[in-house]
């Protein structure tokens, strides 16, 4: 395992972040295709022997029970200080429209809820999972600079947005001194690179970590192209992300894993692990193999003609997934 800090902050993360999207009890929540409790803690317990040490979750995933089942574990098979455990705030997973988005009141909320389910008194990253466009942002910085004064976290983050409302949210924290966020957690694969326009720029310049989510594209850069799984044939969000012809470019990995002889997640996550500007990508693991590859991809360095291979075919898409 490698380790770095997470942008220019002192916190050091492992370069592979464990997504827990996939740890959740079925019967809760819209995600069938989630584990149970006894199915994820093997995998959670092979993450932490391979040296991952980052673990990313949020209050929404199976309406709570990732953070349950995430927290347990990691309580029993790790010690807190050696740990890098992030959650996320904005939806919910339940139907309180009070407890929805960014207010005071909804982040107030939500913190002290995901530290219960999580069974620890802090978060080391606590991240906004959207832009809430019914609340001042002045509002929601500083709900989570008090988060911060008060303990409940040590550092915060954000996910999918434009450029121009991450840059207003840092704006307005500075001006008050208040906390900034340390970490941008985007959409970001070979299907996917509009981030590279203006997110991507803004973040290295700001010295901010980018922690990209679904780095294989929902699976589609491991498999032949039309192949589903149960999670695919039932993600409605994750059906609305990508178009057919990105067939090209699963292609073009295909043929490089060939190649190379290696599979084809380790090409695919090798090229985002390959960024300056990211720190860790988010991978979601069902097998224990799927986090062998990832932590495989670490050593799988692609070469400048291999790196224009694979994007030559990318053609600019409309902006999906801020929402």
């Amino acid at each position: 395992m490698q380790y770095t800090n997470l942008g220019s902050s002192g916190l050091r993360v492992s370069r592979i972040c464990l997504g827990c999207m996939t740890f959740g009890e079925p019967n809760r929540g819209n995600h069938a295709w989630t584990l149970s409790e006894d199915t994820s803690r093997p995998i959670l317990a092979h993450a932490l022997e391979s040296g991952i040490t980052f673990f990313d979750t949020a209050n929404s995933y199976s309406a709570g029970s990732s953070e349950e089942i995430v927290g347990r574990a990691l309580k029993d098979l790790a010690r807190r200080d050696e740990i890098v455990l992030a959650t996320k705030v904005f939806f919910n997973g339940r139907p309180t429209p009070a407890e929805t988005g960014l207010s005071r009141k909804a982040i107030f909320a939500e913190i002290d809820a995901s530290l219960a389910r999580l069974g620890t008194d802090y978060v080391d990253l606590y991240q906004i999972h959207r832009w809430d466009p019914t609340t001042p942002i002045e509002e929601t910085m500083e709900a989570l600079h008090d988060v911060v004064k008060a303990g409940k976290a040590r550092y915060i983050g954000a996910s999918s947005m434009y450029a121009w409302q991450f840059a207003k949210a840092q704006h307005v924290a500075q001006m008050h001194g208040w906390t900034t966020f340390i970490s941008m957690q985007d959409h970001y694969n070979l299907l996917y690179r509009e981030e590279e326009r203006e997110m991507h720029p803004l973040c290295a310049d700001q010295g901010v970590g980018v922690i990209p989510w679904r780095p294989l594209a929902r699976g589609r850069l491991t498999r032949d192209w039309g192949t589903t799984t149960s999670r695919s044939s039932t993600d409605e969000f994750g059906a609305t992300l990508y178009a057919e012809d990105d067939r090209h470019i699963v292609d073009a990995v295909s043929q490089m894993a060939a190649q190379r002889g290696i599979p084809r997640a380790q090409v695919a996550l090798s090229w985002v692990l390959d960024k300056a500007v990211v720190s860790a990508p988010i991978i979601g693991a069902g097998s224990t193999a799927h986090i062998d590859d990832a932590v495989a991809a670490l050593d799988v360095h692609l070469t400048t003609t291999e790196q224009a291979a694979l994007e030559e075919r990318y053609a600019p898409r409309p902006i999906v997934g801020f929402v």
